[in-house]
């Protein structure tokens, strides 16, 4: 996983600007966030779900109000990746994917965007990000 400012997926292969960042604010931006999940053979031509939630630094889930309602953020979806033809088995298949993560007004602090497969995570499948705060006004 990377955090980035801009990410897309095009004919398999990840295209990212602006990656590798931790730090970020005091102002919301326009952010996104690349996945590369490499499937086990003996996972393809299945179904797989992925969520992606925001957590806090006390382990919380981060709550919105978005204009359908108040919720935890959280990315999900799924994806089935098949064995191409000819394909020497044991052969792990890649899964890019690229979320775009719209301005969010967050407090000062710490978070972290974890990835969940099938209901299952590690603490690899984490990147994390702090919120700067704003600077003190200049004495006037």
């Amino acid at each position: 996983m990377l955090l980035s400012d801009f990410a897309q997926v095009i004919q398999g292969k990840l295209y990212i600007m602006g990656g590798g960042w931790s730090l970020t604010g005091p102002v919301p931006s326009l952010s996104a966030i690349a996945v590369k999940i490499e499937v086990p053979w003996t996972q393809t031509n299945r179904k797989h779900e992925f969520r992606v939630e925001l957590i806090d630094a006390d382990g919380h889930p981060v709550v919105m109000v978005p204009p359908t309602g108040e919720g935890p953020v959280v990315l999900d979806g799924h994806f089935e990746v098949g064995r191409p033809p000819g394909m020497p088995p044991g052969t792990p298949l890649d899964v890019p994917l690229a979320m775009t993560i719209p301005p969010m007004p967050l407090a000062p602090g710490r978070y972290v965007w974890r990835l969940s497969i099938d209901g299952a995570s590690h603490d690899d499948w984490e990147v994390a990000f702090t919120v700067r705060a704003q600077a003190p006004a200049a004495p006037g």
